[in-house]
């Protein structure tokens, strides 16, 4: 199993938003390339990057420090960096690639646009992964503000038949809580999409990422942990060992 510490980004700074909520934000760096020297050097091999200042479409300036923070993140030696957050445009998608994205993650532009989304999974195929947040099975989008009226389970499905392969589905009511997973979640999301998933959104302890990895790889591919490693609930070192089972 893939273990992707997360970095997620405003305004070039490093913060974690609980459920979500920009109003309800940590800042735990100002240097997002250190952080990321910090994972690979502990053994990371992906790191999960989100641009949340162009997923809440901030001003220019905040997004312009995202994308120097990107370029120079992609541009470390050893690492494979997977990057969302207000991918809207198949400009964007380029720009990213071109930064050297190994992986670029569509959501919201996924189901208000299923025209784009039919081109991009075309156009780029493996490079992409859909991006699937959801409370209470309802899928919820733009910076997971807003509802579009639509299962998990229609969605999902709907990405697969596009011939997206690689999905990352965020539990909204656990991310950032440090409150546990829901394996079984998880496990239904892949049955629907016909292939594993990324989980995201409430790991808290080693025994969150064990239970991920115990579930096989043909339901988790990989999980992302943030808030958890910054708070000190765990070392990376430790959760690079428990997604491999110990």
């Amino acid at each position: 199993m893939i273990l992707f510490p997360a970095i997620d980004l405003i305004d070039g700074k490093v913060v974690r938003l609980e459920r979500g909520d920009r109003g309800r934000m940590k800042v735990y760096s100002d240097d997002p390339v250190a952080i990321a020297r910090e994972f690979s050097q502990a053994g990371a091999r992906w790191i999960h990057v989100v641009d949340l200042s162009a997923a809440f479409g901030e001003d220019d300036g905040a997004c312009a420090a995202n994308m120097r923070a990107i370029r120079s993140i992609c541009s470390i030696g050893g690492l494979s960096i997977d990057v969302g957050g207000g991918v809207r445009s198949l400009a964007r998608i380029d720009q990213l690639a071109a930064a050297g994205a190994k992986r670029i993650a569509l959501g919201t532009v996924l189901v208000t646009e299923p025209g784009f989304a039919e081109v991009a999974a075309r156009g780029f195929g493996e490079l992409l992964v859909a991006d699937v947040a959801a409370r209470d099975g309802q899928v919820k989008v733009n910076g997971w503000r807003d509802g579009v009226g639509r299962s998990c389970d229609e969605v999902v499905s709907e990405l697969a038949s596009l011939g997206f392969k690689h999905l990352v589905f965020t539990d909204i009511a656990r991310d950032g809580m440090q409150t546990g997973i829901d394996v079984d979640a998880y496990r239904s999301v892949a049955r629907v999409a016909g292939f594993p998933v990324v989980a995201s959104g409430g790991i808290s302890t080693l025994e969150d990422i064990r239970a991920l990895a115990a579930a096989g790889p043909e339901v988790i591919e990989g999980a992302i942990t943030g808030r958890a490693l910054y708070e000190g609930s765990f070392t990376l070192d430790q959760a690079l060992d428990a997604a491999t089972g110990r």
